[in-house]
């Protein structure tokens, strides 16, 4: 994974920005009156860049075609930069973007713990945050901000709906692996919550490190467990790398049963489905549910040679919403913006009747899926059967669970 250099951390221009930023020209960028600024924050050379990345930019560009060049009469153009997965650089390059480049708006921010360096910086100067990758449910909790949005998946939602399907069909006893980070801290956490809630106990956990090439250590702790669910939470290439060697280990042929709690279409295409096949998890989008999500997903592939993901669907349908609330206020100032995003129900090829709440959570439904056996596949992209839809007010945690200070009970 690229790590690069905090005193010059990976820039990637895309679409429409002037020359003169890419040759410096602050006073000038920041004078500008005649132009709304999207910054993509993104993993564009570690574990996620395929999930998000460069696919997140384009994801962007497609909800910028789609709602037109200008809004209230300003040019709209978008910047984008690699966060390297590192918190302090996340935050370096948005506060830049922010007091110098004039972004009126960031976008994206996959990796938990630099989405929360980034959404600490954006409440700080009042920008407005609309997360795709990022999944800790503490976005919307303890860390939640009156100007950011988390739009397509939390850790709540990924694990509820999976652990009690598993529960209710007599998987009691689970064991987690754990991304020894924010986001699979807080998987961890909530499906845990939900395992116990539903009947089930915990037997036993382990923690890895981001970004971990070999698990054959925790995988034998898991394996000699009494647990029946060995549960992986984690994503990226550290979900890819444990479902592969589990594979390898005989666990997927064993009497334990692989959940996984957080599933990236990219990676599962990659595994193949003889690694993950009969396996459940949950998700917030699948390219080939609808028409209307097979439309945008040609589009998208036309784009990138490969079907979009969640994340990536989840940056087109949060920038569309956001220009489209810009427009019906009438101003881009966040508390305006974000009134009228909170206002303003989400239908489109992502979400049917999606809600923005006050603790920032957009509530929409999810969907428990199964990936299917190998025979069942009619090509690489064609891995997924659904199992369930759950509505999202079932999916996501109530609005009075979280802990958000902004939410008065």
């Amino acid at each position: 994974m690229g790590r690069g250099s905090l005193a010059a951390p990976r820039l990637v221009l895309a679409w429409t920005l002037p020359l003169l930023a890419a040759l410096g020209g602050v006073k000038a960028a920041r004078a500008d009156t005649d132009v709304l600024r999207i910054g993509i924050i993104t993993d564009m050379s570690g574990q996620y860049s395929e999930g998000n990345g460069e696919g997140s930019v384009a994801a962007a560009q497609i909800a910028v075609e789609d709602f037109g060049p200008t809004v209230l009469g300003k040019r709209i153009e978008i910047i984008s930069a690699d966060h390297q997965n590192k918190p302090d650089i996340a935050s370096t390059i948005v506060r830049n973007w922010i007091d110098t480049k004039g972004v009126d708006v960031v976008a994206e921010g996959v990796n938990s713990a630099v989405a929360l360096a980034v959404q600490a910086v954006t409440r700080e100067r009042n920008k407005i945050f609309l997360i795709s990758g990022a999944g800790s449910s503490d976005l919307t909790g303890k860390s939640c901000s009156p100007t950011s949005v988390q739009w397509t998946y939390d850790t709540y939602a990924s694990s509820n709906s999976t652990a009690k399907a598993l529960v209710a069909r007599g998987a009691k006893s689970w064991y987690f692996l754990t991304a020894d980070y924010a986001f699979g801290h807080a998987l961890e956490r909530d499906a845990a919550r939900a395992v116990e809630a539903a009947g089930g106990r915990i037997v036993g956990k382990v923690r890895h490190p981001f970004s971990n090439p070999d698990f054959s250590s925790f995988l034998l702790q898991a394996q000699s467990s009494p647990a029946q669910v060995i549960a992986l939470a984690n994503a990226g290439s550290d979900f890819a790398n444990a479902i592969k060697q589990a594979h390898e280990f005989g666990l997927s042929q064993s009497d334990k049963i692989m959940a996984a709690l957080q599933v990236t279409l990219t990676d599962s295409a990659s595994l193949g489905l003889e690694v993950v096949q009969g396996a459940l998890f949950t998700d917030s989008f699948y390219w080939d549910r609808t028409p209307e999500t097979r439309a945008y997903a040609e589009r998208f592939f036309a784009r990138r040679k490969a079907m979009p993901t969640a994340y990536q669907a989840g940056v087109t349908s949060a920038l569309t919403h956001y220009l489209k609330a810009v427009q019906a206020a009438g101003t881009t100032e966040s508390a305006a913006v974000m009134a009228k995003m909170r206002d303003m129900p989400v239908n489109d090829f992502f979400a049917q009747s999606g809600k923005v709440r006050v603790d920032g959570r957009m509530v929409h439904d999810m969907y428990l899926m199964r990936f299917k056996k190998p025979s069942q596949s009619k090509g690489k992209w064609d891995l997924y059967e659904l199992v369930a839809t759950v509505p999202g007010d079932e999916a996501f945690r109530p609005l009075n669970e979280g802990g958000c200070p902004y939410v008065r009970n």
